[in-house]
């Protein structure tokens, strides 16, 4: 009877998975696969490139510059990195910064986002230390980008910690950390005001909290799943919350500028139309982008992940749930410190409902407790997560825009990554083009308020523990040659094409 009741599950998950695959190709084919939006790009929407300090600059102990959680973490854990590489040199854009910025330029792109690195202007953290040749560096690059009338959208944290704090204080578990980076943020404010108005505070905190201090695989590499990562996430919000309230009341009024926090999210698509499936696609969102989201528009934590984590806390033994409460203060505090929605997206993924981890060792994956599968023929780029599904893309700006009361939304990072490195990129520009027509659609089609569009990257860069095996970028850097010479892909001249038509489609054929 057992034998017989396992063979029975397996027919029916079987059976479901044919189902929702062939929903799934019936979906995609009714909202991207048919043809290219030939639709001009409005006016209203700047489209750039992004780049990270700790991924393209190197130099990373030269000029005064301090460690980071990423330096100590590569250069004592070279075993947690393919390639066992470094950031020490990177893309030497330290150096080659005016080339790079001429990239930009010749591409004819609107806006170039690039990150402040905290320990080159600061070198313990703390704002009693300036490093004034880290200064003059982004000082520097800013006068270029003012050159070439290049708008910067600055990230002032992308995930480098400067190392003392972190020795210091256990960085992002300490709520400390919500002034100190308050006073880095107010510095930055006050040193780049008149060279930047669009502000992005911390990038992508599900992968500082969930991978730094859950599962470890980041730096600085604590291990603590479903427990630490939490209160990380709950010290993010707060740090992003006093930085977004110190420029409303300091600097707004002079800089007129706007400041978000960076989310990122796959696309999680129903694996069918059964309501459990529909529920799982739900949570899953709600774990992965709503639990940064739901506090910065609609106020506290998403209902479904607060309920999850605390009954499962219950059954594990713990007193209180693994999800600290916020205080109505602190609520209040974090609701409506985002200007703009900020978004990083590149994946989606057929979700499917799965019964309920067992209770034991607590983790986020068993609070969110899923099941993920994908199309047998989507494109698959450098990592088994990584799919090439423009109309994901449209669903996830349609699902921001109808959570979250339609706000301001910017893409801030999205682009193809593979692991071949070659010139003739065509998966790059199928990617890029498709993932471009479904903005427009949401746009023309959906009304969506989006505004901006950011592709990364310009150039291949240090892809942290991916190292210099996975490759993003319109131009290929060549990190065996010490000149770091940057070659151009297909993919290049095609996104220069497309800006100087501001189309998609044969310039003939577009459309005003």
């Amino acid at each position: 009877m057992q034998a017989l009741d396992t063979r029975q599950l397996h027919i029916n998950q079987k059976m479901r998975f044919l189902t929702g695959l062939i929903l799934s190709c019936l979906l995609s084919l009714s909202l991207a696969d048919g043809s290219i939006n030939p639709r001009r790009f409005p006016k209203t929407l700047r489209i750039g490139v992004a780049n990270a300090a700790p991924q393209i600059e190197g130099a990373w102990d030269e000029d005064g510059k301090g460690e980071t959680i990423w330096d100590r973490f590569a250069h004592k854990h070279p075993e947690k990195f393919v390639d066992r590489s470094t950031p020490d040199i990177a893309c030497d854009s330290y150096r080659k910064y005016k080339e790079d910025i001429a990239l930009v330029k010749a591409m004819g792109l609107d806006h170039y986002r690039l990150s402040i690195a905290w320990s080159r202007v600061l070198p313990t953290g703390y704002t009693d230390k300036v490093n004034k040749a880290g200064v003059e560096y982004y000082k520097n690059v800013f006068k270029e980008l003012k050159a070439n009338n290049i708008k910067p959208m600055v990230t002032i944290y992308h995930w480098d910690l400067p190392q003392p704090l972190q020795d210091q204080m256990n960085g992002w578990l300490n709520e400390s950390i919500v002034d100190v980076f308050g006073d880095y943020a107010k510095f930055v404010f006050e040193t780049f005001g008149d060279d930047a108005d669009w502000w992005i505070t911390i990038n992508e905190p599900k992968q500082v909290c969930q991978a730094g201090y859950g599962s470890g695989v980041f730096a600085p590499g604590i291990v603590s799943n479903g427990v630490l990562d939490y209160v990380c996430t709950k010290h993010v919000l707060l740090a992003h919350a006093r930085a977004w309230h110190i420029y409303n009341e300091q600097f707004r009024a002079k800089n007129k500028g706007q400041v978000a926090m960076v989310i990122d999210s796959t696309w999680y698509e129903p694996g069918s139309d059964r309501d459990e499936d529909k529920a799982a696609a739900e949570r899953a969102i709600q774990f992965d982008l709503g639990i940064y989201g739901n506090p910065l528009f609609n106020g506290d934590w998403p209902e479904i992940v607060k309920q999850r984590v605390a009954d499962r806390s219950e059954r594990e033994g713990f007193n209180t749930s693994r999800l600290p409460e916020f205080t109505k203060e602190q609520i209040d505090y974090i609701k409506g410190t985002s200007d703009y929605l900020a978004i990083n997206h590149y994946s989606t993924l057929l979700t499917y409902h799965a019964p309920d981890a067992p209770i034991g060792t607590p983790s986020f994956d068993k609070d969110k407790s899923v099941a993920l599968s994908h199309r047998s023929d989507w494109t698959q780029g450098s990592a088994d997560w990584f799919f090439d599904v423009p109309w994901g893309l449209r669903n996830l700006l349609n699902w921001l825009k109808n959570t979250y009361n339609n706000p301001e939304i910017v893409i801030t990072e999205n682009g193809f990554s593979d692991t071949t490195g070659t010139l003739e990129d065509e998966n790059r520009i199928v990617y890029l083009r498709g993932h471009l027509s479904a903005c427009l659609d949401a746009i023309f089609a959906d009304k969506v308020n989006l505004t901006g569009y950011t592709v990364w990257s310009i150039m291949d860069d240090w892809e942290w523990t991916g190292g210099y095996t996975s490759f993003l970028g319109m131009y290929r850097v060549n990190f065996t040659d010490p000149a770091r010479p940057r070659i151009k892909r297909k993919s290049a001249d095609y996104f220069t094409g497309i800006m100087k038509a501001r189309c998609l489609v044969d310039e003939s054929k577009c459309v005003e």
